[in-house]
């Protein structure tokens, strides 16, 4: 079994014992490298996420003029050049799979006086970038791209910044951190105070991070409870020290597999525990799971904890709408814990799901119904019969489940095959790294140290 193995079986065996660490943060690691790219100075980054996704934004943070490196001892080492003083890219920007990296370097060239294109997978190519463009738009971007499904704008897509840059005050019409990000990024070379209203909070790294390189950044509330993100532009940021912690998305993954493995105990160390990421581990929680939440420390200004993941007799809940923002990319393994929990998990406020990778709540549907889990798709969430800890599926062979190169829907199903009759197959594991490198390594050691 290997991250890049196709139809790749996964099935029931020993219980998982043992401690293990994940992949640094991804979303601190995105935003390291390109805030570090923009102080003028050295800036190191312990722990940076080494997956696809991330190398994508360290190649383009190169394009457009830092020198980036990894030394042998691991840490990276990124020289800036300075807000403003970005170079035209010599050639187009690869983006892979990763829409962090495409959105949030939108912003960044907004406010430059430089043209970039950006071109990606075809997972990414396919994915909606108008909730970007609209934003940078106003602030005097130009776009031209190719019109995807319902005539959002896609990559291939060419974008061309300008000098000075509109500051804008903008509400968000979505919860997105990668929205709010890209247009804060926008507002770093900007003349003036570039306003984000967001209703609904969603992970604030780019807020923390900004801080702490330097800018002027505040955050207040209006009378309905919104939060109002003001950034200063024209900003000089400063180099920095970094130590990531580890995802709260990939720490997921060993976690549901330890509740629903009967047997289970397994440790994740060094877990990034900020408030708007870690809606899932609450909800988890809330399903009665044996999680407990040790060691909370601070690490580079992000609350940092090791979990203790026991396997639990889970209870089917209803989660609130506004939690969504907090676990959005988890959702995927947690529909696994819902199929196995007691009674129904009902979901909703999801239509985000169907703009990711893929259109995730229709591919958890369809292979949690493959593997024998009752399952009601609603056009914003999912309705989740549980088999109260039973193993599903019929024992008729490895049903095949099709990820569409969606890595977290990849790691999910590889997950839920850990409690199956006869397993299942997943056809394609590849995507794994571009989040999650080691993934069935790290498996294959929680099933040895049994």
């Amino acid at each position: 079994m290997t991250d890049h193995a196709r139809n790749t079986l996964f099935e029931p065996g020993a219980p998982l014992r043992g401690t293990v660490t994940v992949p640094g943060d991804k979303s601190i690691s995105h935003r390291a490298l390109m805030l570090s790219a923009l102080a003028v100075g050295e800036s190191r980054i312990s722990g940076l996420l080494e997956g696809e996704d991330v190398l994508a934004t360290a190649a383009a943070m190169r394009a457009l003029g830092a020198q980036i490196e990894r030394g042998a001892d691991g840490v990276w080492r990124v020289h800036g050049v300075g807000v403003g003083s970005l170079v035209q890219p010599a050639t187009a920007l690869e983006m892979g799979n990763s829409g962090t990296s495409t959105r949030l370097l939108m912003g960044l060239l907004a406010s430059h006086a430089l043209t970039a294109t950006f071109v990606g997978d075809a997972s990414l190519s396919k994915r909606p970038m108008g909730r970007v463009t609209t934003p940078l738009g106003l602030m005097g971007a130009q776009f031209m791209g190719t019109s995807g499904a319902g005539g959002s704008i896609c990559l291939p897509l060419t974008m061309r910044g300008i000098v000075p840059a509109v500051p804008i005050e903008y509400r968000l019409p979505v919860a997105s951190a990668q929205v709010k990000s890209a247009v804060l990024l926008a507002g770093l070379n900007a003349p003036g105070i570039t306003r984000v209203i967001e209703p609904v909070p969603t992970r604030d790294h780019s807020e923390r991070m900004l801080r702490g390189f330097g800018a002027t950044l505040t955050v207040e509330a209006d009378p309905d409870g919104a939060r109002i993100i003001s950034i200063h532009g024209e900003a000089e940021l400063n180099p920095q020290t970094l130590v990531v912690p580890g995802d709260p998305s990939s720490a997921a993954f060993p976690v549901v597999a330890a509740l629903i493995t009967p047997g289970s105990e397994v440790t994740v160390t060094n877990v990034g525990m900020n408030p708007t990421r870690a809606g899932l581990f609450r909800m988890l929680q809330a399903m009665g799971a044996d999680l407990a939440i040790t060691n909370e420390r601070e690490v580079g200004g992000e609350p940092v904890a090791d979990l203790v993941a026991r396997h639990s007799a889970l209870t089917g809940i209803d989660v609130p709408p506004d939690v969504a923002p907090s676990m959005i990319d988890e959702f995927p393994v947690f529909f696994v814990a819902a199929a196995h929990a007691q009674g129904i998990t009902r979901t909703s406020g999801l239509d985000e799901l169907r703009v990711k990778e893929s259109d995730r709540l229709a591919l958890m549907a369809r292979g949690l119904t493959r593997i024998g889990a009752i399952v009601e798709e609603q056009e914003d969430g999912l309705v989740i019969t549980g088999s109260g800890g039973d193993p599903l599926g019929g024992g008729n062979g490895a049903p095949v489940i099709d990820a569409e190169l969606d890595h977290r829907i990849a790691m999910s199903f590889a997950i839920a095959g850990l409690n199956t009759r006869g397993g299942l197959v997943i056809d394609d594991m590849s995507p794994v790294a571009t989040s999650f490198p080691g993934f069935a390594d790290m498996l294959a050691t929680l099933r040895g140290a049994a």
